[in-house]
């Protein structure tokens, strides 16, 4: 009785799936199941962020998106024939790179995008083009998976504090800007990294892409669209800061805060999502209820047509796909054993003009250089009165959570009063910061990298040196190197101490023993 209901419950579902699609679907869903299980950690470190990053906390709502688009699409994808199609290996391929040049760096972002191609290249790969192509847009959307965006909050910041000055200004309030604090009547405001609109701005992109494909067929009309959806919260945010600075200024900064979090947190960004589509409205020009995708022009018929000649048998194709996969896994294995030699004890050098001193610090500023292997600390001065802080770190490999650059590696301590202020103006190349503690201490700090002969201030091209050499599975070390000073003549000073040092590439390898 019980293996009869059970028939009888189930068989209405299967009975729904065209015959011809039975097939290529279980060898889909199988695909799916090993590339999940083979890439468990990448795709639980995004879902981590989904769940725990009120950044991405809208990426939950992307799968139930993905999935309602999909079978909006049923009827027209019943009448397709899945065939498997040996040149979706090519995407494939490209995507294991990804993958595999994310894994090895320690760039997760690059990990998980692989991670999601090669989900999305599996498609194209055993149900064809003619089936990729009516699914464009559900895989396209697929990318908006991978947590990206938090790149982008020391720019917004920037954007933010311009915007809120004006306004600032604008208005009749006295203010004076540095950076990122905004000094008031009523106190000190800092543009915080919570503050960027890098939340809003993000959903804002993952909303206004579905709309611009539900209810615009004009790609002029989906193009202003989408650049409406950037702007708008950018600018909104600019005026929720400008109006927390207006309320404290009768109100208080006590008052100012809790407003702003319940009714600019969630009141104001709700009525500027209605805006944006109330002003989007009378511009739709297709049917949110019309799912249908326009038919392949000829051009596209022709070449759909001359690609499904040569279909490939979907269980080999299957087989290809598990063995290149297992191939970039091992070659991750191997890239993830090689690892440099590093000197046991390296020393600070002495610097001609220059002496060890103790430190003297206004507030205590010491970063941790998490994932360093070897890690030198220590202060110089000069007959002048100069001062100068360096922090040396010297790293095997460069992975995720070892690596130069990243997160508690850098010259902002972590857990700390130390504030973001502003970039400045860089130093032979550096990477140049300015920070703020107590909203009095002021810091400049500039960061070179050193990777096999290459010295610089960019994480960028840190990334990209340090990838080829896993990728060849050659071991080089990296090297960081922090030179910092406090109050108006840090910049004199790191200037004078970087010139009494020489080349710091040069300087950096001999201190850590590189030839």
């Amino acid at each position: 009785m019980r293996l009869e209901a059970m028939t009888r419950t189930s068989a209405p579902l299967a009975s729904r799936i065209a015959p011809h699609w039975r097939v290529p679907l279980q060898q889909l869903a199988l695909a799916w199941a090993v590339l999940l299980a083979l890439f468990a950690p990448d795709w639980a470190a995004m879902a981590g962020q989904w769940w725990d990053s009120s950044t991405y906390n809208h990426i939950l709502l992307i799968p139930a998106i993905i999935a309602w688009l999909v079978w909006q699409r049923a009827p027209e994808l019943a009448v397709l024939a899945p065939r498997a199609w040996w040149p979706g290996l090519v995407p494939m391929g490209g995507a294991a790179l990804v993958w595999l040049l994310g894994d090895i760096s320690g760039l997760a972002t690059a990990s998980q995008l692989g991670a999601v191609g090669m989900m999305q290249s599996a498609v194209l790969l055993l149900l064809g083009p003619r089936v990729a192509c009516a699914l464009l847009f559900p895989l396209a959307y697929g990318l908006l998976l991978v947590p990206v965006g938090d790149e982008l909050v020391p720019a917004l910041q920037m954007i933010t504090a311009g915007l809120t000055i004006a306004l600032t200004g604008a208005s009749g309030i006295p203010a004076h800007i540095d950076g990122v604090f905004i000094d008031t009547p009523a106190g000190l405001f800092e543009v915080a990294e919570a503050c960027s609109g890098v939340k809003f701005l993000i959903a804002m992109i993952a909303l206004g892409v579905l709309v611009a494909h539900l209810c615009f067929r004009s790609w002029p009309r989906r193009i202003a669209f989408m650049a409406a959806a950037v702007a708008l919260p950018v600018l909104a945010n600019g005026v929720r800061a400008w109006g927390t600075i207006y309320i404290a200024q009768s109100q208080g900064i006590a008052f100012a805060a809790g407003f702003d979090h319940i009714f600019y947190g969630w009141i104001f960004f709700a009525l500027v999502t209605a805006l944006l589509l109330a002003g989007g409205w009378r511009f739709f020009d297709r049917d949110p209820g019309d799912m249908q995708e326009p038919p392949p022009g000829p051009r596209l018929a022709r070449w759909l047509a001359m690609a499904e000649r040569g279909p490939a048998p979907g269980w080999v194709a299957l087989a290809a796909l598990a063995g290149l996969v297992l191939a970039v896994l091992a070659w991750s294995t191997a890239a993830r054993g090689v690892a440099a030699d590093l000197p046991p004890h390296p020393q600070l050098p002495e610097v001609p003009g220059w002496s060890r001193v103790a430190p003297q610090h206004s507030y205590p500023w010491q970063p941790a250089m998490t994932g360093a292997d070897r890690v030198l600390a220590g202060s110089y001065g000069d007959a002048t009165g100069n001062r100068v802080d360096v922090v040396y770190a010297l790293y095997a490999v460069q992975e995720d959570g070892r690596e130069a650059g990243g997160h508690g590696a850098t010259a902002l301590v972590p857990g700390s009063d130390w504030r973001w202020l502003a970039p400045a103006a860089p130093i032979n190349g550096a990477q140049a910061e300015r920070l703020q503690a107590l909203g009095t201490i002021e810091r400049l700090a500039l960061s070179w990298y050193r990777h096999d002969g290459w010295t610089g201030g960019s994480r960028t091209r840190l990334k990209l040196v340090a990838m080829r050499d896993r990728l060849l599975l050659r071991a080089r070390p990296t090297a960081m190197l922090i030179l910092s000073a406090e109050g108006p003549q840090a910049r004199p000073a790191i200037t004078a101490f970087a010139a009494a040092i020489g080349p710091q590439g040069e300087w950096m390898d001999r201190i850590g023993g590189i030839d």
